[in-house]
């Protein structure tokens, strides 16, 4: 039986194309820089079509990926796990009967802090979590492992535009809170109903863009002596006040 948690590094121009065609979810394409004949062209449409994160590199660097020693100029790093659709995730909260409550991660990429993240999302009884195609870690073997089984119940929908999504889930009623700085203190934020929570990269926090769409910030009350929570410890502090709070306590 194959193991859902292995991400696979695909070698050579026929085998990539192969994956692209057959909906395989590609995190990564390796291109080695000046390469780019007809059959690397073909592959680099399909890589765009589906928004794949491309990278040129070196052939060393190809070298020094490759398992086969026959890459012929491409290696593709495909997902250890399959990716849900934002439609699933709404369609598990319906099936439950519950208003949906989804994590947002806006360019989250520590693996280590995306895979805690999908952990605490299932504990706190999240529908699924969000994550952008680009700029961002995707579903890595390090993430299934650290997400300790959580990827096997809890759906992860991978999107162009985090913007437009939130956007569109807006239209279906949705509400959306964002963990920053210099908001208001999470206590006092009424956070029942449907909700998005949006959580920030490690260093820079929420994007611009994506925190003027959001409704809430939500500040956590701090008293030490350093500026700010690691993303992972953010969102399992924020899921649980929206936890609490949808408990009605």
């Amino acid at each position: 039986m194959e193991n859902k948690f292995q991400e696979t590094k695909v070698e050579g121009r026929n085998a990539v194309l192969e994956a692209f065609r057959s909906g395989k979810a590609v995190d990564k394409l390796f291109v080695q820089e000046h390469c780019e004949d007809g059959p690397v062209r073909t592959i680099l449409r399909e890589a765009k079509k589906r928004d794949t994160m491309v990278k040129f590199v070196k052939k060393e660097r190809l070298d020094q990926l490759s398992e086969t020693g026959k890459h012929q100029g491409v290696i593709a790093m495909t997902a250890a796990y399959d990716y849900a659709e934002v439609e699933d995730i709404l369609e598990a909260a319906k099936a439950k009967g519950e208003p949906p409550f989804i994590l947002l991660l806006d360019n989250i990429e520590d693996p280590h802090n995306l895979g805690a993240i999908i952990r605490t999302a299932n504990l706190a009884g999240a529908h699924g979590v969000i994550i952008p195609k680009n700029r961002a870690v995707g579903l890595t073997a390090t993430v299934a492992r650290t997400s300790a089984g959580a990827l096997h119940y809890t759906p992860v929908a991978k999107v162009t535009n985090l913007a437009r999504t939130i956007d569109d889930l807006k239209k279906q009623g949705m509400w959306f809170v964002c963990a920053d700085m210099g908001g208001t203190q999470m206590y006092d934020l009424d956070l029942k109903g449907p909700m998005g929570l949006v959580i920030g990269n490690e260093g820079d926090g929420v994007s611009k863009l994506v925190r003027e769409k959001c409704d809430f910030i939500a500040s956590i009350p701090m008293q030490g002596d350093i500026d700010s929570l690691n993303a992972s410890v953010a969102a399992g502090v924020l899921a649980y006040e929206i936890v609490r709070q949808r408990m009605g306590k």
